[in-house]
């Protein structure tokens, strides 16, 4: 069964605390195509350059609110994030899930201010980059614009399948595209591809994915019936990731 994660909520500025996670290598670090423009591989010391503060914030702090004078991008070194936004209504719009070796921010990259939140989903670790320092080594690393610019494409691609995710698919589609889409996200950063570490609760996928809760626990259960998944907790295995990724295509769902 998925852990619940903590409401989101109205709480003080993060306080760093001793740092209970086991931090992503420095290759598979949102980051380090930046730290690799700016001085090879031969001399990762050069993340210093960068990283203003590494800070580690408790389960449901938030790294940022919305309307926070926009100061950094940051990027997880271990541990987890969900981004929201508040909708004209006043209703809670989950907008991302992001893992480790992901940036967060860059979607306020041209504001003054976020124009969303991020919260900790469980005990984590983050490198801040701060945007002034980021504008000051531009001018003279060149590739660093350029490296940038390829992990907003990244996201822009991210954004425009969540688009079609929303936009045309089925429950059974959007809950195996969402486990493809992570399993291939953990294996970019060096984790393993079928073993999926969810922090997420399943009200949060729901509202990410535009599903009710009680469809999520469904659609869940009949994967699990399938042997397409098994839960522990909030471990998730891809028992049948070929046949996911069939369904996430429109191909024959699971039995019901």
């Amino acid at each position: 069964m998925l852990a619940f994660s903590t409401p989101l909520k109205r709480v003080n500025p993060a306080k760093a605390v001793e740092n209970q996670c086991v931090p992503i290598a420095c290759a598979d670090c949102g980051i380090y195509n930046l730290c690799f423009a700016v001085g090879g591989d031969a001399d990762l010391s050069l993340l210093n350059t960068l990283v203003k503060n590494r800070r580690t914030y408790r389960r449901g702090e938030p790294l940022f609110s919305i309307g926070e004078p926009y100061r950094a991008v940051f990027a997880i070194r271990s541990g987890s994030v969900k981004t929201s936004v508040l909708t004209d209504d006043g209703r809670i719009q989950v907008t991302g899930l992001h893992i480790a070796g992901e940036l967060i921010g860059l979607n306020s990259f041209v504001a003054d201010r976020y124009s969303c939140e991020a919260r900790a989903l469980e005990t984590t670790s983050v490198c801040e980059v701060p945007f002034d320092r980021y504008e000051e080594l531009v001018a003279q690393v060149p590739g660093l614009q350029h490296q940038l610019l390829k992990i907003m494409s990244q996201e822009i691609i991210h954004n425009q399948e969540m688009m079609l995710l929303l936009g045309k698919k089925r429950a059974e589609e959007r809950l195996a595209s969402f486990f493809i889409n992570l399993s291939r996200r953990f294996k970019r950063h060096g984790k393993p591809a079928e073993e999926l570490n969810l922090s997420m609760s399943r009200s949060d996928i729901g509202n990410y994915l535009g599903l009710a809760e009680e469809t999520v626990c469904r659609v869940i259960s009949r994967f699990e019936e399938e042997s397409l998944i098994s839960t522990q907790r909030r471990i998730v295995r891809l028992l049948q990731p070929a046949r996911l990724q069939s369904i996430s295509k429109g191909g024959p769902s699971a039995a019901k």
